[in-house]
């Protein structure tokens, strides 16, 4: 049976890394799509379509992060269960990633110039969670959802009512957030204390302001 060396763990974060940060994603799955009420000829104004495009840039910029977190967090698990479900999580929040690229290039726009500031940062947030134990670890991803799942209620009533596309990539993201918490909690996450959570809003606050204008 193989083992991984400490070269091959580096090579494989630093692989997860340039994916997540420079290489187009693949999803796994579908993009979700409007229901069957949209209108597919329905086009957005200028100020319509640049309101969008800076709230998914958010969304892009928050799922580069959420895989930088998960990455660091599975990076140092301590037991082979929680770094299971912390690389499933990532693996369908890679899905998410993929759908808000490809919304970005529909409404003309990019991704955030500082994607890879949020990916190391997060990173490193993720690791120090990871390094404290597994169940302040799991609590990071149960309180990171929680604070997530907020951020997205607040954009589906910020984004533009005709941009049916963009909602449904939101609510189908909005409901893996929710689940990912939920397995979280179940598997022993403990609920952090509130100047940590505080602390956790502010950074997001400041990465949610930049991304949407850079």
């Amino acid at each position: 049976m193989s083992t991984m060396t400490p070269l091959d763990d580096l090579l494989t974060h630093v692989d997860r890394a340039l994916k997540a940060v420079f290489v187009t994603p693949t999803a796994g799955r579908p993009m979700p799509q409007p229901g069957p009420h949209h209108d597919p000829n329905m086009v957005l104004s200028d100020s319509e379509q640049r309101t969008a495009a800076a709230l998914m840039r958010v969304n892009h910029a928050g799922e580069v992060a959420a895989q930088a977190l998960y990455h660091g967090q599975a990076a140092f698990a301590r037991r082979a269960e929680v770094r299971t479900l912390l690389l499933q999580a990532a693996r369908e929040e890679a899905d998410h990633l993929a759908w808000c690229d490809q919304r970005l290039r529909e409404l003309g726009s990019r991704p955030s110039l500082l994607s890879p500031l949020w990916y190391a940062g997060s990173f490193a947030i993720g690791a120090a969670a990871a390094a404290v134990g597994d169940g302040v670890s799991l609590g990071f991803v149960s309180e990171t959802e929680r604070q997530v799942e907020g951020h997205i209620d607040s954009h589906l009533q910020k984004l533009p009512e005709q941009d049916r596309r963009s909602r449904a990539v939101l609510e189908a993201m909005r409901a893996d957030e929710i689940a990912h918490g939920a397995t979280a909690r179940a598997a022993g996450g403990v609920e952090l204390p509130p100047p940590v959570q505080s602390a956790m809003r502010a950074t997001a606050k400041v990465m949610t302001k930049t991304s949407y204008w850079i």
